[in-house]
């Protein structure tokens, strides 16, 4: 058995997780307790670090995500002939087939290495992807996109790994102390998802910055710098990210070695299942809505420039903001579950009018632009944010990564379905308006929808993570599973900058 009390938690100390045994003499004691308050410090330090990474690493991601529906446009004009449907919708789609690879592959790492490894890993696979995507090149313009589709799937890979890493590592930040605890919906939310939706908005400022520089010009290099501009952060954040340790919820829980996974999806099986279906019907909806929203402003406003339709499709991305910071603030005060049932039931509501009433309302167009920035704020208020909170807070330590990391590439192949059907649900209708309706209409029934699977299958979790790893050890106790939990904080400062 382990030396394992609750309370060591809640003082904020670091608990002995290795066996317990009556060799421990006095000098060992007073070694221990001198070393504490360094661990302590340690830990809080690594903490700040992680959520403030955490942040700037999925700003990147969002950047880079976003930043490919900026120049659809653009490619529309300056490869009119190459430029394809097929091409339109794969090279948007090979970014989030990435993620899900990324997201299954290092959800499993950082249960099995440790969350600074994955997270330090996906980094890398991000960076070689914008390298490859910026400089792709062929000789014919299929050749281009093709090489361009490539490296942008590794990218995807390598962001794909940033969503369990992240979310899992702020969620395990926040939990260090009671008082940060209590706010762990925002300071999730604002770390996940708010950063994402920032790094939307500011491809768009960059989109356009870019063609001002080019005084409007339709070139290659309009699109080579935006996406190379995306390289910048990524690499920055290398440095920090060595310097980083893992939570304390993993150094007293991970489970590095036979992991009891037929015993884990028997107890939390609803639970993945719901958060799964649940992201799945958010990004279904909200993916091809915003990376096409340039495309839908330029389809209801067609005699617009191109730096007008990037202009509209901004100013409708900033909306998303306000709904990240509203959606942390409800998860605090209601529920996450709540939360995310009614965004969800807002969102569906929305839908139906815009979609029901399309004619009236494109008519005053500025009108059109609020209400459908409006309806992608309201999904960032309820499954938005919540997808990542109840991800990481419906599961236990040791398996938070591989469970999160599931339920988050099932979001993103709802995302690639979305924007795999988008553009031929539009295209199916002979009155592009009608299109658009269409469209409306089905993201309302698919938003609805998860409203109920979010009431039904998500549980009600403490806010304490330890709770729920308490838990978890006894259930597996109590069915003969004998097991080393925890790992040495001493091994994983040696390859830090952090000292004893």
């Amino acid at each position: 058995m382990t030396d394992y009390d609750l309370s060591d938690k809640k003082e904020g100390l670091e608990p002995n997780i290795h066996s317990s045994s009556d060799s421990n003499n006095g000098q060992q004691q007073v070694v221990t307790l001198v070393e504490e308050g360094t661990v302590s410090k340690i830990t809080k330090t690594s903490s700040i670090i992680m959520v403030l990474i955490s942040g700037l690493a999925l700003f990147s991601d969002g950047y880079n995500a976003q930043i490919i529906g900026y120049m659809n446009p653009l490619f529309a004009k300056l490869y009119p002939e190459a430029f394809t449907k097929t091409i339109k919708t794969r090279l948007s789609n090979s970014y989030l087939i990435g993620e899900i690879f990324g997201m299954l592959f290092f959800g499993y790492a950082i249960d099995m290495l440790g969350r600074r490894t994955g997270i330090f890993f996906a980094t890398l696979f991000l960076v070689l992807g914008i390298i490859l995507a910026t400089a792709a090149h062929g000789t014919t313009q299929t050749g281009l996109f093709w090489m361009m589709i490539v490296g942008r799937g590794v990218a995807g890979f390598g962001a794909g790994g940033e969503y369990p890493t992240c979310a899992t590592g702020s969620a395990e930040a926040g939990d260090e102390t009671e008082y940060v605890r209590r706010r762990r919906g925002m300071l999730v939310a604002v770390a996940t998802d708010f950063a994402i939706d920032f790094g939307f908005v500011i491809a768009g400022v960059v989109a356009l910055i870019v063609l001002a520089a080019y005084h409007q010009n339709i070139s290659d290099g309009v699109w080579r710098v935006s996406f190379g501009l995306g390289f910048i952060l990524p690499v920055a954040l290398l440095f920090f990210r060595l310097r980083l340790v893992n939570s304390t919820q993993y150094r007293k829980h991970a489970i590095k070695h036979n992991i009891p996974y037929w015993l884990a999806i028997k107890k939390y099986w609803v639970p993945l299942l719901g958060v799964s279906l649940s992201w799945f019907m958010y990004d279904f909806v909200t993916y091809p809505f915003g990376i096409f929203s340039s495309t839908i402003i330029g389809t209801l406003n067609p005699n617009d420039s191109l730096v007008q339709n990037i202009g509209y499709g901004t100013v409708v991305n900033c909306f998303y903001l306000p709904g990240c910071i509203v959606g942390g603030f409800l998860m605090d005060k209601i529920g996450r579950k709540q939360t995310m049932s009614l965004g969800f039931l807002l969102w569906a509501i929305l839908a139906f009018i815009i979609g029901g009433a399309i004619g009236p309302i494109q008519s005053v167009f500025p009108l059109f632009v609020v209400l459908y920035g409006i309806f992608n704020s309201l999904g960032e208020m309820g499954p938005g944010v919540a997808t990542f909170v109840c991800g990481a807070e419906s599961f236990p330590t040791p398996l938070r990564g591989h469970f999160l990391g599931f339920a988050a590439a099932v979001g993103k192949a709802g995302a690639a379905i979305g924007t795999q059907v988008f553009t031929p649900i539009q295209d199916s209708f002979d009155d592009p308006q009608k299109g658009v309706q269409g469209v409306f209409l089905i993201g309302a029934a698919f938003a609805l929808t998860g409203c109920i699977i979010s009431w039904f299958m998500i549980p009600d979790k403490e806010r304490d993570l330890e709770d729920e790893d308490v838990k978890f050890r006894l259930y597996l106790e109590q069915h003969g599973y004998t097991g080393t939990f925890g790992e040495s904080l001493e091994e994983e400062i040696k390859t830090t900058n952090f000292k004893i």
